[in-house]
């Protein structure tokens, strides 16, 4: 009993800090830490780190969002419970390699000369010789061979007997000091270089990152790093002719300046492409002032060729528009007038759409557009000179289906730059907005040049674009010219009247006044439905008015009488617009033709586009502006410096082999020559080291007469 408590005391004796003490110092503590950081490194390479919120809403869903959020799982690797982990580690294994690696040495640097006679015999690798050469003579010549084998040894003398202590590769257990000694410098330069500096001051040194969009040189203090700041990594935005001081450091989802010791200026940004369209190469030719001295100097940076000056690296990380100023033109899409407003903005800006001539109660008052975006090339993929265009098969299947006939760009393996291109967002009163993308030039798809304008609701959707045909002059004009006539009913009543009149006489005398009056009120009909929705509302009529079986067959009868009758609305709109009349024969009557199918399928998405306005691309001058990612990196040579002793210590682990050797030489048992015992022994016992063993046993017992005697 009392030895049972005994034994329970002494560990709590030692007392907690001891107990602290020696699980960080463990093993076990420093391998498990491990394990986090690799599971942690698994989820930073599959879930792409540091987008905007946002995105990860779109992505995940608000549920899951927050779930991750809650683990900081969008930016791992400057998490907080990561740097935990990181400091842990350092100081488990900083412990572990004070409380082992003096130990280590001590043994490295000894040779174990006080071993005994008797428990070299307990050795499993062991021999014994018998020599007819002194004790002393045998020694050395002992001593010799060993040393030509690369081993150090000790002689010690004790009364008649002489022992040989030897040992080779004693190096190995450097190894393990260096690799322990890697891991701390390792995770310390991760630990300079990620988020850490820059999270302490905004917890100890009152800085807060801002949220809100403000011009640099209103920035508070609180919202300034100092130019001292040991590590950050940043990225600046700098258009051709701007210059740049100042970088901004991302913080979750706010930001905090971080002056500069230089002022950088765009001279010129030089972008090549591939036939694709991808970028080629990109480089920024800057010039780069001290901020100090008032030295400067010119240099280029590209991708892969960065500017080092002043401790700071400049990367070229990609290039932007730089406020390209925008000059547009207003196409209204809702009432029966048709009108067009200019529209001047410039990207990154916003403009209040004023369109003089419109009514009074028109939506166009309530909106703001964003200029987001601008390309002066765009490489589409083309085969044949097609772009996913909608035959008359597909336009009567699209009535069937009342899908969209927004054209998509397929798997093609031809490429054509389709030129320049706006990017805009709508937003109403309310905050709502629906992102476009319209080309500036028409594209020719099937024979019809047609204006693409694409509609997206949020950034991780594809735009669906509206083909909209091009006229002569190569404009909206006529197009929405047409969409506008649509919306009056006598116009739509003297269309309907020409097309049933044209049927009328080309059937001749046969033709029967009772038909042609029907077949004018279909006519009529079908403009009416396609007037109060487009194709869909032809597909509900279709489905609510025909028996299953009969609306195929129904639907090929509509879509003759609508393209016929639409003809003639077209036909309707030019008299009125006081251009000529289209040719009925030749090639030019079939390029009529598509230009109305292609007006049809075009209006009837236009009823699904969000917006009353479209507006096309005119003129512009080009600014561009290059991406730049700047960043101090002091635990960089750290990290340099960690993975050579990585390399060297894993090198001395694995290849170099401790082995030791020990050689009792004394007299005979009659008192005349030498009797030796060798041990041998090694921390691995491999193939390789028994072959050593006998290796060195066949060269004691080959040792020459001479030396023996």
């Amino acid at each position: 009993m009392t030895t049972a408590t005994s034994s329970a005391s002494r560990p709590a004796s030692r007392g907690l800090g001891a107990d602290l003490l020696e699980l960080l110092a463990s093993m076990r503590f420093a391998v498990s830490l491990l394990v986090f950081i690799c599971l942690a490194s698994i989820v930073g390479t599959v879930l792409v780190q540091n987008q905007p919120s946002n995105n990860y809403v779109n992505q995940f869903g608000q549920f899951w969002f927050e779930v991750f959020e809650t683990f900081s799982l969008y930016h791992v690797y400057n998490a907080w419970w990561f740097l935990l982990i990181m400091g842990f580690l350092v100081v488990s294994t900083s412990l572990c390699i004070i409380r082992t690696a003096p130990k280590m040495v001590r043994d490295m640097r000894s040779f174990r000369e006080h071993v005994r006679e008797n428990s070299l015999r307990s050795f499993h690798h062991r021999a014994e010789f018998a020599s007819p050469a002194a004790p002393g003579r045998m020694a050395g010549a002992l001593a010799e061979l060993l040393k030509r084998q690369g081993y150090a040894v000790r002689t010690r003398t004790e009364g008649p007997a002489t022992l040989l202590a030897a040992k080779r590769g004693s190096g190995n257990r450097l190894g393990y000091i260096f690799a322990h000694t890697a891991i701390v410098i390792v995770c310390i330069g991760g630990l300079l270089d990620s988020e850490l500096p820059i999270r302490l001051q905004i917890w100890l040194a009152g800085k807060k990152p801002l949220f809100e969009n403000m011009a640099i040189a209103d920035v508070p203090a609180s919202g300034r790093l100092g130019l001292g700041n040991p590590s950050f990594r940043s990225s600046v935005l700098v258009p051709e002719g701007g210059k740049a001081r100042n970088g901004i450091v991302m913080v979750d989802d706010g930001a905090l300046v971080q002056p500069l010791p230089f002022t950088l200026e765009l001279k010129k940004f030089i972008v090549e492409y591939y036939s694709t369209g991808m970028p080629r190469l990109f480089a920024s030719e800057v010039e780069v002032t001290d901020n100090e001295t008032g030295e400067h100097f010119p240099a280029t940076i590209k991708v892969n060729e960065p500017l080092r000056y002043k401790g700071v690296t400049v990367y070229q990380s990609s290039f932007d528009d730089g406020g390209s100023t925008l000059e547009l033109t207003g196409y209204a899409l809702r009432g029966g007038q048709p009108y067009t407003f200019p529209v001047s903005g410039k990207v990154g800006g916003t403009a209040q759409l004023v369109a003089d001539g419109a009514p009074a109660n028109d939506a166009l008052k309530d909106l703001t557009v964003e200029f987001s975006g601008f390309r002066p090339i765009n490489v589409e993929n083309f085969a044949n000179g097609r772009v996913g265009a909608a035959e008359p098969k597909a336009l009567r299947e699209h009535v069937a289906a009342v899908s969209g006939s927004a054209a998509r760009v397929g798997q093609n393996e031809d490429f054509r730059n389709v030129g320049p291109s706006v990017q805009y967002k709508l937003r109403d009163a309310s905050g709502q907005a629906h992102e476009f993308h319209n080309y500036m030039l028409p594209v020719d798809v099937d024979g019809v040049k047609v204006f693409l304008s694409g509609v997206r609701t949020n950034p991780d959707e594809d735009f669906r674009y509206v083909r909209m045909p091009a006229d002569a002059d190569n404009s909206l004009k006529e197009f929405l010219g047409l969409r506008a006539i649509l919306q009056d009913p006598q116009a739509r009543a003297l269309a309907a009247r020409r097309f049933a009149h044209a049927n009328r006489m080309a059937a001749g005398s046969a033709a029967d006044a009772e038909l042609t009056a029907q077949l004018q009120a279909s006519a009529e009909r079908a403009l009416d439905t396609f007037a109060d929705g487009g194709l869909q509302s032809i597909a509900r009529f279709l489905e609510t008015n025909v028996s299953s079986g009969e609306q195929q067959r129904a639907a090929d009868v509509v879509v003759k009488l609508l393209g016929g009758a639409m003809a003639e609305l077209r036909a309707v709109e030019r008299e009125r617009a006081g251009l000529p009349a289209l040719p009925t024969g030749g090639p030019e009557a079939a390029e009529a033709v598509a230009w109305t199918q292609a007006a049809v399928g075009a209006m009837s998405d236009l009823f699904l586009y969000p917006a009353p306005v479209v507006l096309s691309l005119k003129d512009f001058h080009h600014v561009q502006a290059s991406v730049f990612q700047l960043s101090r990196t002091p635990g960089k040579n750290a990290v340099y410096l960690g993975c050579v002793l990585l390399i060297l210590g894993v090198f001395s682990m694995f290849y170099i082999r401790e082995r030791r050797v020990w050689l009792w030489v004394k007299p005979g048992q009659d008192g005349h020559g030498a009797q030796t015992l060798m041990a041998m022994t090694s921390q691995r016992r491999t193939l390789d080291f028994n072959q050593e063993f006998e290796r060195l046993k066949a060269d004691i017992a080959a040792l020459p007469p001479q030396q023996k005697g």
